[in-house]
C-alpha cells in the first residue's frame, strides 16, 4: 500500500524546493521534494500526496509533459504550476491543461505560497465531494458548476459573451467556497484595460488572505458591478448572474475563447 503524504514539490532549483519545504512544513504538512520530473515519478510508485507543486521548466521533462505522464498512468493528483518565465501564454495553458489545479509564478512570498497550497487543497476536496456525490446520485453538490454556455478559465473565473459584443467576467462558485468567507474585492477602473490570464481582481478571506483572480478575457472594463463591490457576499450568493464583477469590451475574442473551455 503506498503512504499518503501532503505536497510533492518538483523544481530543478533547489532554493524553490527548500523554501517549499520549510514554509508548508512549518504548517504541519509533510512535504517530499523532487530535483526533476523523472524523479518525481518515481516518487509516486511508492506514495500518494495530496497536491504537488510542478515547475514548468525543468531539464528532464518540463510541467506539461510532467502533466501527461500523470494522465497516462490514471494518477489523478492535482498539480500547482510554477514557473519564473511569467508570461500569459504559461498561465493560461497552466490553468487550462488536465490536472492543473492552481499556477503561481516565482518567485513568490509565504504568504503568497500558503493562499495558493491550502486553496487548492480545498479545491480539490470539493471536487471529491462532487464526484462522490454524482456516483452516490446525492442531490447535494459542495458548489455550484458554471453554467453550459460560460465560457470558463479553468477553476478561476468565467466569461459570459453578450449579444452586443461585450462581455461579463465573474469568479467561479468553486474558486470562492475554495478561497473560504471573501469578505471584500479590490476591482479595477472602468476604461482600464484587462489582460487574459493576468489578474483582473483580489479577492480578500476573512482570514486575511490575499486570492489573485486571473482574467479570463482581454479587453477595456466598460463597467465594474458596484453591487458586487460594496456587498462581497452577493458575489458569494450569486456569482454566475448578480454577482458579475466587470463588463468589458473584448479586444480579440476570437483567439482569446479557444483557450476557455464550456
Amino acid at each position: 500500500m503506498k503512504r499518503q503524504r501532503d505536497i510533492l514539490v518538483i523544481d530543478d532549483e533547489p532554493t524553490i524546493t527548500q523554501a517549499v519545504v520549510k514554509i508548508c512544513g512549518a504548517e504541519g504538512m509533510e512535504v517530499t521534494a523532487a530535483a526533476s520530473g523523472a524523479e518525481a515519478l518515481r516518487c509516486l510508485d511508492h506514495h500518494e500526496f495530496r497536491l504537488a507543486l510542478c515547475d514548468i521548466m525543468m531539464h528532464d521533462i518540463d510541467g506539461f509533459e510532467f502533466l501527461e505522464e500523470l494522465a497516462r498512468k490514471g494518477i489523478p493528483m492535482p498539480v500547482i504550476m510554477m514557473t519564473g518565465y511569467s508570461t500569459m501564454e504559461n498561465a493560461i495553458r497552466s490553468l487550462t491543461s488536465t490536472g492543473t489545479i492552481d499556477y503561481i509564478s516565482k518567485p513568490f512570498t509565504a504568504d503568497e505560497l500558503l493562499t495558493v497550497v491550502e486553496r487548492s487543497l480545498r479545491c480539490s476536496q470539493l471536487l471529491d465531494e462532487a464526484d462522490s456525490a454524482s456516483i452516490s446520485h446525492h442531490d447535494s453538490l459542495s458548489y455550484v458548476p458554471c453554467p453550459s454556455n460560460y465560457h470558463q478559465l479553468g477553476y478561476v473565473s468565467w466569461a459570459l459573451m453578450e449579444d452586443e459584443g461585450t462581455a461579463k467576467i465573474g469568479v467561479s462558485d468553486l474558486f470562492l467556497k475554495a478561497a473560504e468567507g471573501i469578505r471584500e474585492f479590490e476591482l479595477s477602473l472602468p476604461g482600464e484595460d484587462l489582460l487574459q490570464g493576468a489578474s483582473c481582481a483580489v479577492a480578500k478571506s476573512s482570514n486575511g488572505a490575499m486570492h489573485s483572480i486571473m482574467c479570463p478575457l482581454s479587453g477595456r472594463i466598460l463597467d465594474i458591478n458596484a453591487n458586487a463591490q460594496s456587498n462581497p457576499s452577493l458575489v458569494e450568493r450569486d456569482p454566475y448572474f448578480r454577482g458579475w464583477l466587470y463588463r468589458i469590451l473584448p479586444s480579440n475574442p476570437a483567439s482569446d475563447l479557444r483557450w476557455l473551455s464550456q
